[in-house]
């Protein structure tokens, strides 16, 4: 159930600053995208474990029930306060952590032959073998490991950005210097090209 909430934060966050950016003209310094990913992230963990066992329509409907009223309060409380909300959000994810480790080491642990124990070498579903790069051979506890991992990026990203200013470039990911990849790469593959152009003129000479 949690995992039906949990990418709201992120799309609200990634919302708020995208109708800003709109508003003030400006650019929002590589935040709204990284709030987006979360989100998409925390929509694929949902996706994954539907897979795994497919929810009735009483679960379905509180889903929307718990949608509405959790949306709602984190987007009020996302416009009065983007610092506690991301401070707050950091602090789930590290439950989220815990509780993922604890599920990991109770698959580690169990009996051969139990629920837990299959879930050993019973493979993923196929959408986490391709979201999380698992190999034909991923197994369940790989997909929860990487789980683990996703949460424990998302704790660190929310805990990072709670302190600091709207206006702050994004401490984990400047656009600037993507960019300035990008460009480096474009540059050296046409150097590449104009000296291969360059050999194949001689050699015809």
């Amino acid at each position: 159930f949690l995992e039906t909430v949990a990418a709201i934060p992120g799309m609200v966050a990634a919302i708020i600053r995208h109708f800003r950016s709109l508003r003030n003209m400006a650019r929002d310094g590589g935040m709204l995208n990284m709030f987006l990913e979360e989100a998409n992230n925390e929509r694929m963990h949902l996706l994954t474990f539907i897979r795994m066992k497919d929810p009735g329509y009483i679960f379905r409907a509180t889903v929307i029930g718990g949608q509405f009223v959790f949306g709602t309060s984190f987007l009020v409380s996302y416009i009065l306060s983007p610092a506690f909300c991301h401070r707050f959000v950091g602090y789930i994810e590290e439950e989220a952590c815990s509780t993922y480790t604890k599920i990991i080491e109770a698959i580690e642990t169990a009996e051969e032959g139990t629920d837990l124990g299959k879930w050993r070498t019973e493979h993923a579903p196929k959408i986490a073998k391709g979201y999380w790069h698992l190999g034909e051979n991923g197994t369940v506890l790989d997909l929860m490991k990487a789980v683990r991992a996703d949460e424990a990026e998302h704790r660190d990203v929310n805990h990072a950005v709670s302190g600091v200013a709207y206006d702050t470039v994004n401490p984990l990911y400047d656009p600037r210097d993507k960019m300035d990849n990008m460009l480096r790469r474009y540059v050296m593959d046409m150097m590449e090209r104009g000296d291969g152009t360059r050999a194949g003129k001689a050699g015809a000479a």
